[in-house]
């Protein structure tokens, strides 16, 4: 895994976003995670999601943890189904899973967003379908009873996600 301290390939507005968010959380600066295998990335504030959880032995991605129980994972999978991101959403829209609801989906060309409730947990997720046949990943979840600390940091760790 390699770490970066720098804002590489994210737009200025989400570096600033960031750090505006960082700023009314008490977080010190934003954190730039880089995969290896598929060079996935996003910029998050590490002081909130400080626990490095063990990398999969297949160097697919990363997870951390929050103190309060949040987690975000950042990470890359092959399309083998060449999937969209309408079929995506689609596909999660109809998973009747017993406490997963999707609350909100938005879909562009080569990307999707969705959230919701998993449990006693809110989710939101970021996906990026990569003309090289990989999808780019980005998932938070975090206790319900934290929504208003996560719902900014959320959106705007999800706008930096990247791919080459």
């Amino acid at each position: 895994m390699t770490r970066f301290h720098l804002i590489q390939g994210a737009p200025v507005a989400v570096a600033l976003s960031l750090l505006t968010t960082a700023a009314t959380t008490a977080i010190a600066k934003p954190f730039t995670y880089v995969n290896a295998r598929f060079g996935t990335s996003c910029t998050f504030p590490d002081e909130v999601f400080s626990i490095t959880e063990a990398e999969p032995e297949n160097g697919d991605g990363q997870q951390w943890s929050a103190v309060d129980g949040a987690s975000l994972t950042c990470s890359g999978i092959y399309n083998i189904d060449n999937d969209t991101p309408k079929g995506f959403v689609a596909a999660e829209k109809a998973n009747t899973g017993p406490g997963y609801k999707i609350t909100y989906s938005k879909t562009g060309k080569n990307w999707a967003v969705l959230s919701g409730i998993k449990g006693d947990k809110v989710f939101y997720e970021r996906r990026l379908f990569g003309k090289d046949g990989v999808i780019r990943s980005v998932w938070i979840e975090y206790p319900s009873s934290l929504k208003p600390k996560y719902d900014p940091l959320s959106g705007a760790i999800a706008a930096s996600l990247r791919g080459p």
